[in-house]
Order: C-alpha cells, then sequence, then structure tokens
C-alpha cells in the first residue's frame, strides 16, 4: 500500500508543489516521507497487532467510584491512543502557535490512512480532530484555548452528539432543550441541557481525562416551546467534567451519564453509547442539567456542525478505503498461497498436472482486480478531496472557491463511494478465501464486518444521495456541477492527445458518461417536482460515483511513469490494468442507474405501503 500511497503523492498530486507555498515551506518531500514512516511504525507496533484483540473484547460497561456506569476498553487501546497524541499527529495540520506541524492535510490523511488499514476500530481519533477543527473555525478565543488545545494535545478527546433515539437522520425533530442559565460565563453563554442523545462513538472511556461532547439542542422560545425544524438548533459544548478557563479539571464532574452501550457488528474497539443529559445523576452547581457551553449564534447550530461532519464524512470514506485495502492484500496474499485446481487449456484440464495457486484462475484474477480498482481508486479520490482541503486553505485567487466548490460536489461521494464499493471489495476478499473466509481464522470477514457500518456512518447513502442530487448539483445554478466537468474535460483532453490508443478509448468512454450524467441532471428536475427527481437519487448517486472514480483512474494513469526498472514495471502494468477493468466492467453499469433517473420512474415510490 506504501508504494501506491507514494506514487499518488509524489507523481499524481505532486504535494512537493507546496513547499513552495508560505505555510508549508519548512517542509520537503523528506519530512512527508518521515511523517509517514513514524506512521507505519506506530500503526505496526501499536495497532495491527490488536485488531482482532479489540473486535473479541468489546468495550463492557462497569460502576464506577462515582456511582455511574464506566466503559473499560483493553489497555492496547489506551497505549495505541497515547502513541497517536504523543507522534504529534492530532494537530498536524495546526498551526506552530497551536502545537501543530503545519502540515498540508494530504500528508495528515495519508498518515491517518496508514493507521485505519492496520486497525480502523483503534484508529477513531478523527471524530477528535474534527470536533477540535469545528471550535477553531466557531469558537471564542477562549474555547479555542480551553477546549480545542486539549484535544489538539491529546489530553481530552471529543464527540459529536446529533442523533436522538426518536431522531437520527432527522435532525429537525431533535428534542434536547437548552436553557440559559448565565449569558456572561468566560467559556460562553451558559446554559443547562436535558436530553438525550443515541450512536455517539467515543461518548464514554477512560482514555483521557475528560471528553468534550458537541450537542445539538434546541433552545426554547419566550412561550418555552422549541422552534420546530432546523432553525432552531444550536450547538453546545458539554465537557464531561467541568473545567475553568485555564483548562484545568474543577473536580467536578458534569451531568452527562452513560445510559447503555450499543452492540455492533464492526467497529467493535470504538465504544458506541447511549448518553443522557440533565438526568440529575450529577448535579453540577448544585442543581441538574447538563452544562453547556454556546459555540457561535443561537440557532446557527447545524451549520457549525457541517463543518464536523463533513470532515467526518470524508474520513469516513478513507477508514471504508483502507478496510477494502486491507481485504485486498489479504486476498492476494492468501490467492497467492493457496493450491487448488488446475489451469483450463485447449483440451480442458489435464488432471495429470500439479494444482496451481488460485490466483492463476481467471475469475480469482477478477475479484483481486475488482477490488485493487475499488480500493486503490478510493484511496486516490480520498487524497484528491485532501488535496482540495489543501488548496482551499493556501490556494489563491480563484483556485480557493474553485476548491471549495469542488469540495461541496465530492463530499458525498468521498463518503458514499468507498463505502458501498469497498464492502464489495470486502465481500470479494472473502469470497477469494472460500469457505475459511467466513471463518475467524482469518481477517476478512472482520474487515467486512467493520465496513458495513460505514455506509450508515455520518448520513446513510440515501442521504448523501438526496444531498448530492437535491443540493450539490443545483446549488448556484448547478455551478459545482460545471467546476468538476471542466476538471473531468481537461483529463480528456489530455488522454485523446496521448499516442495511448487504451487511454483515448477510456477517454471517449469518459466524455459519454460525463454526458449521460448531465442528461439525467436536467431530466430528473425537468419537472420541478421533487418527489419525481429525487424518486432515484440513490442510483443517480451511484452513477455520478462511478464516472468520478472513472475519472479518477484517468487521470491517475496519464500520470504513471512510463519509464522504470523491471522490477518497477509490473506495480505500473497494476495500475494500468485497474483502471482498464473499471472501465469495462464498472462504468458501463451508470446506464441501468441514469435510466430510470432520466425517466423519473416512480416504481418504488409509488407503491403502496399494502403492496409490501
Amino acid at each position: 500500500m506504501r508504494s501506491t500511497l507514494d506514487l499518488f503523492l509524489t507523481d499524481w498530486l505532486k504535494i512537493g508543489d507546496l513547499c513552495a507555498r508560505a505555510r508549508f515551506a519548512d517542509h520537503s518531500a523528506e519530512t512527508f516521507g518521515a511523517v509517514l514512516d513514524t506512521a507505519e511504525k506506530i500503526a505496526r507496533a501499536k495497532y495491527a497487532p490488536f485488531n482482532r484483540l479489540v473486535d473479541t473484547e468489546e468495550p463492557r460497561a462497569e460502576v464506577d467510584a462515582d456511582g455511574a456506569l464506566r466503559v473499560v476498553l483493553p489497555q492496547a487501546t489506551h497505549d495505541a491512543w497515547a502513541a497517536y497524541a504523543e507522534s504529534g499527529m492530532l494537530a498536524a495540520a495546526q498551526d506552530y502557535d497551536w502545537g501543530g506541524m503545519q502540515l498540508p492535510y494530504v500528508v495528515e490523511a495519508s498518515a491517518n490512512a496508514i493507521f485505519s488499514m492496520a486497525s480502523v476500530s483503534i484508529s477513531w481519533a478523527m471524530l477528535t480532530t474534527g470536533n477540535a477543527n469545528l471550535l477553531m473555525a466557531h469558537g471564542t478565543d477562549v474555547q479555542k484555548q480551553v477546549f480545542a488545545a486539549n484535544e489538539f494535545a491529546g489530553r481530552w478527546m471529543g464527540t459529536m452528539c446529533l442523533s436522538e433515539p426518536q431522531a437520527g437522520s432527522s435532525l429537525s425533530d431533535i428534542a434536547t432543550r437548552a436553557e440559559l442559565e448565565n449569558g456572561s460565563d468566560p467559556l460562553g453563554p451558559r446554559y443547562r441541557l436535558t436530553g438525550n442523545k443515541m450512536w455517539i462513538s467515543g461518548g464514554e472511556h477512560e482514555i483521557t481525562e475528560n471528553i468534550v461532547h458537541l450537542v445539538l439542542a434546541k433552545i426554547p422560545d419566550v412561550d418555552g416551546k422549541l422552534v420546530p425544524g432546523t432553525r432552531g438548533i444550536s450547538l453546545f459544548i458539554v465537557p464531561k467534567r467541568l473545567v475553568d478557563t485555564n483548562g484545568k479539571l474543577s473536580g467536578e464532574r458534569n451531568d452527562v451519564t452513560l445510559a447503555g452501550l450499543n452492540h455492533k457488528c464492526g467497529w467493535r474497539g470504538t465504544t458506541n453509547t447511549l448518553l443522557n443529559f440533565g438526568e440529575g445523576k450529577f448535579t453540577p452547581g448544585g442543581r441538574a442539567g447538563a452544562i453547556g457551553y454556546l459555540v457561535g449564534k443561537p440557532g446557527q447550530g447545524l451549520a457549525c456542525m457541517f463543518h464536523m461532519m463533513n470532515e467526518a464524512r470524508i474520513g469516513v470514506g478513507l477508514a471504508a478505503t483502507m478496510l477494502g485495502m486491507a481485504g485486498y492484500e489479504a486476498s492476494l496474499d492468501y490467492a497467492k498461497q493457496r493450491v487448488q485446481g488446475r489451469p483450463i487449456g485447449v483440451g480442458g484440464k489435464n488432471v495429470e498436472q500439479k494444482p496451481v495457486p488460485i490466483i492463476e484462475h481467471a475469475d480469482v484474477k477478477r475479484m483481486l482486480l475488482a477490488q485493487k480498482a475499488y480500493a486503490e481508486g478510493a484511496l486516490a479520490l480520498e487524497l484528491y478531496c485532501a488535496r482540495l482541503v489543501d488548496e482551499s486553505h493556501t490556494g489563491e485567487g480563484d483556485a480557493v472557491a474553485e476548491a471549495k466548490l469542488l469540495l461541496e460536489v465530492l463530499t458525498p461521494i468521498a463518503k458514499s463511494w468507498p463505502s458501498e464499493w469497498c464492502l464489495e471489495a470486502n465481500s470479494l476478499a472473502i469470497q477469494i478465501h472460500g469457505g475459511y473466509g467466513y471463518t475467524r481464522d482469518f481477517p476478512v470477514e472482520q474487515y467486512w464486518r467493520d465496513n458495513r457500518l460505514n455506509m450508515i456512518h455520518e448520513g446513510a447513502h440515501g442521504i448523501q444521495a438526496l444531498d448530492l442530487l437535491g443540493r450539490k448539483v443545483v446549488m448556484d445554478g448547478g455551478k459545482g456541477l460545471a467546476v468538476l466537468a471542466t476538471r473531468i474535460d481537461d483529463t480528456i483532453r489530455r488522454a485523446l492527445h496521448t499516442p495511448d490508443e487504451s487511454l483515448q478509448t477510456a477517454a471517449q468512454a469518459l466524455a459519454r458518461a460525463l454526458q449521460r450524467v448531465g442528461a439525467a441532471t436536467k431530466a430528473a428536475w425537468a419537472t420541478g417536482n421533487p418527489s419525481e427527481a429525487l424518486a432515484n437519487a440513490t442510483p443517480y448517486l451511484q452513477a455520478f460515483g462511478h464516472t468520478v472514480l472513472a475519472w479518477i483512474w484517468l487521470d491517475v494513469a496519464l500520470a504513471l511513469p512510463t519509464a522504470g526498472d523491471e522490477g518497477h514495471a509490473p506495480f505500473i502494468e497494476g495500475k494500468r490494468a485497474a483502471m482498464r477493468y473499471f472501465f469495462r466492467y464498472e462504468l458501463p453499469k451508470i446506464e441501468a442507474w441514469l435510466g430510470v433517473v432520466s425517466n423519473r420512474d416512480m416504481t418504488c415510490a409509488n407503491l403502496s405501503v399494502e403492496a409490501f
């Protein structure tokens, strides 16, 4: 995987060019490589050896000294966090003044890819980083110094508390209340929160001395009623333990209690909780109600939270990608060693021949090549998005706005496409292992279980589809889609001007696919009726994603070295084969998906409930 990572970063994205920018002037290709070397070293020592352990020794709840439930995790989880925090990766992309390394985000993402591949279930730092990054964007100076700084240092961890038992994706229906207590607290306007939150990753543990919860809640109006819809949602910092303005623990426990654990099919090493706010188990300041500090302005909570949600969506896509990569490498290794069957010749099988490794069989090669195309293509997509983050922060002129637009359009794909197709890669990895694949003697069944969660994490497929077709491709008169189309057209043009006929053929296929996506987008909205336009939003998401991945693969292929030593040649051949596979086996699928979109087919939408 490291060779692929280096190829994408150096030959394709040319991240060495970033060193010419003032923010990254202290760095070089060598320092970027050293960061990845350090990540590999920690991942090998503290993550990979314990991936099965944290799957089998799930988090468990016990009563703590305060009389509340506490979560017990294996020591390996504590050790991995300590090593990760000590490496400085939590603040890798932050300013020097905040204890950061001022690394490009694309380098930070690459390092996190290494940790995720070693053990996605242990590697759950993205919520803490995302939490702190949100506060850096929307918090006050005091909130940054007290909460974000301690998260970047690894002293505290962070969460995001959105969903409730009665309100999952429908955040407009949340019922957690926040009532003003002190409008002039140095940490921010202080409120008392009451309510329940569910599916909170990292909601309770003792890995760090404190947990910083970012909680969505509604402030009641003058009549004591909650404002309906999302416009009434505000965002609050709710620490597990109360602190002063110097970040020192006060010793007082906030009124946040663990109500229970969710027992998941995968990601078992990451605690997932139900939390009660304002239950009265603890009474900070002598009264019930969890103390929370307002972030930003009242009613602007969801807009603030999207800063963290979008970052987390890319993080989930990267986690899904690396699970796909882990399964690919495991099944590739198995296929090379497992001897079974004989090759089919002109006259059929020759039983007198010795059995061969199963990688010699065409169908096994097909399954391996599919995994390679999915996982490596997804990795390229995630790194491209990370590179756009750097461009949006350090670019100049129109490049900044263009990068932000592209990120808007690509975020639903960056989250959903790897979640679906790297899960399929994990299924193929199990298939290659045969009966051994679904036993716990081999790792691939765990990779599949871990990855199955990612189609739901941070917004299920249907939510991403509605966001893409209902908002992203039509916002600003379709400006984001137009910017993406311009990038794709540039790749097509360059491929058509190469002497490589296979690249020319791929470019022509991509041009047709892009035209079909554009036509389907217009057809879906032809009547202006959202219920018709969005009835097949998920097939649209799938077709759009496949078109984007075809573009990514063609763009990567254009950057591949054309010469090198004989040992390097098979590596390049594999990349070209993965590109060809995607164009020949995968891209044609978009016709069926876009067909129902263009026709505004209502087969599913109009079926009566009784018919089921």
